[in-house]
């Protein structure tokens, strides 16, 4: 399978995902992206096209040493600590189009552990 044809396929689901939710100011979307360096998670009220809050690798302090996995886990404790800072405590996780599997699995169940629920 080629590049270009995993990378139309994964924005084929990612449309498919959005058309079926939507992120208010009382509930944000939790849009997942990954990439091969690290993980971003912002956090999106799409009512009013702001985004709330965003955490990536540069934001988790002590990133050195990490491997992908914690360093997906400690974006996910970031996510949520900043979340509940900010009273927020439902979202609705959008992920992005990539499979519920590895590192974005790692980050929901962090988001989950941090409190949040969705």
């Amino acid at each position: 399978m080629s590049d270009s044809h995993k990378r139309s396929t994964r924005q084929d689901r990612k449309r498919r995902i959005r058309s079926k939710m939507q992120g208010t100011l009382d509930r944000p979307r939790a849009s997942v992206f990954r990439s091969n360096r690290g993980i971003t998670v912002q956090l999106i009220d799409d009512m009013n096209g702001q985004t709330l809050l965003a955490v990536d690798a540069r934001k988790v302090k002590k990133t050195e040493g990490l491997s992908k996995g914690e360093l997906a886990e400690a974006i996910g404790r970031q996510v949520a600590k900043e979340a509940i800072e900010k009273k927020i405590k439902q979202i609705v996780f959008d992920r992005g189009g990539y499979k519920y599997h590895g590192r974005i699995k790692i980050v929901a169940e962090a988001i989950r552990a941090g409190g949040l629920d969705f």
